[in-house]
């Protein structure tokens, strides 16, 4: 299984980013999946959560400004950013929770990091 994680760049506070996370290889199913991002001496903290159900929990420092949302065809998970900040720079990491079709079992995948910069 393999995540391929997209959509990162420099940016202007108050502005507007969407990243992407693709998940592909031999899955059965998706469970959770999320977005963490870590900043320079910081640890990685979760972002924002999705269910297979289409439950959503973010950090209290995002809500109302970022929405996670996937689609389940494309086994793609998405994180619409708005009215971003500088305190919102680092590296973003999506996490996916994977059913592996064949042996089956389920283990989480991290996707490669895609760096969010914005300047004040």
């Amino acid at each position: 299984v393999q995540l391929q994680a997209s959509g990162g760049g420099l940016v202007q506070a108050g502005g507007s980013l969407r990243l992407s996370c693709a998940a592909s290889g031999s899955i059965f199913s998706i469970n959770a999946m999320s977005w963490y991002r870590q900043a320079p001496g910081k640890q990685r903290e979760l972002v924002a959560a999705i269910t297979s159900g289409g439950s959503t929990n973010y950090a209290d420092s995002v809500k109302g400004r970022f929405t996670i949302s996937r689609d389940i065809a494309k086994n793609t998970v998405y994180l619409q950013m708005g009215s971003l900040k500088p305190e919102d720079t680092g590296v973003y990491y999506c996490d996916v929770e994977v059913k592996v079709r064949s042996p089956r079992y389920t283990r989480d995948y991290w996707g490669q990091g895609t760096q969010v910069t914005v300047s004040s």
